[in-house]
């Protein structure tokens, strides 16, 4: 018997079907940088860690249009393994406001690589949480062919727990992105050594960072998840130029409340409230790390 078939695969709850406008009003061209949808197409891989909600790409635009956001980058996530067909499909169908990040094998070549980004790829993601082999201290190669491909690696991991985060993430040739604020528990504080880690490779300019996911960090049970903001707050003041903000709709293997999305963006008005350093993580960092100036076409 399988593991996948001897376990409980948990399915998640649907994202808060009525969304409200946040506090402030994002300036044309904001980016929602990690939102997933699920849907018919892709393929759903034996060992995974949840069983997610259909989530479809007119539900996620309803909400994007609530908040008042018009770019959005569509995140592979976990449960469909290298299947991208969902995620592709639904940038094709939103448009050149829309990017991708996928996940590929180890022996992806960058053939593979040039055809992802013509079909608006940016970015290969490496999950190190959920049922993921991968290995951290194995990511060489992959950071060299998506260097040559305008590529970036976007890693998913708890930052508390990775050894030596500043040399292994410089001696990487790709640009490096870490979802979620670096996704470890609030209640490690801002002092831990992993996290300070995190906040110098951005002070440097050696690594990006989603605000997203507070909700997956907090002791709290509902916004503006207070204990978060300090860890968010490090890294403005660290480098806001490093920074993009993320709904991570909808909100798929959390357990907890299901959180509002106008709420989550009300949430970088206190950990940005300058305006023009918000504007910058919302529009021009997004259009930096996404090529929104670049023409997504078919190879």
């Amino acid at each position: 018997m399988s593991e996948a078939s001897s376990r409980t695969i948990p399915t998640c709850a649907a994202a808060d079907p009525n969304p409200v406008p946040a506090g402030f009003t994002p300036p044309p061209g904001a980016c929602d940088c990690h939102a997933h949808v699920f849907g018919p197409g892709s393929q759903l891989v034996e060992n995974r860690a949840y069983t997610p909600a259909v989530s479809s790409l007119s539900g996620y635009r309803a909400m994007l249009q609530t908040l008042g956001i018009s770019r959005a980058v569509i995140v592979q996530p976990s449960v469909y393994g290298t299947d991208n067909r969902t995620t592709l499909e639904a940038v094709a169908e939103a448009g050149p406001d829309f990017r991708a990040v996928v996940v590929v094998n180890d022996d992806t070549g960058l053939a593979d690589l040039k055809h992802l980004y013509a079909k608006g790829a940016r970015g290969v993601r490496v999950n190190a949480l959920f049922h993921s082999d991968a290995r951290l201290d194995d990511l060489q190669k992959l950071s060299r062919t998506l260097a040559d491909a305008s590529m970036h690696l976007q890693i998913l991991t708890d930052v508390s727990k990775l050894e030596e985060l500043s040399g292994l993430v410089q001696s990487l040739a790709a640009p490096v992105v870490f979802d979620h604020i670096g996704h470890l528990p609030a209640a490690l504080g801002v002092t831990d050594p992993g996290f300070q880690a995190l906040v110098h490779l951005v002070e440097t300019g050696n690594a990006w960072v989603k605000l997203s996911g507070s909700y997956r960090m907090t002791a709290r049970d509902r916004p503006p998840y207070e204990d978060v903001a300090p860890f968010a707050q490090a890294l403005v003041r660290a480098n806001p130029e490093q920074l993009v903000w993320a709904s991570d709709w909808p909100h798929p293997h959390f357990p907890g409340k299901m959180p509002n999305d106008g709420p989550l963006l009300d949430m970088l008005a206190d950990w940005a409230p300058d305006e023009t350093i918000r504007n910058k993580i919302l529009v021009d960092n997004p259009a930096r790390l996404y090529g929104f100036d670049q023409p997504v076409m078919e190879d």
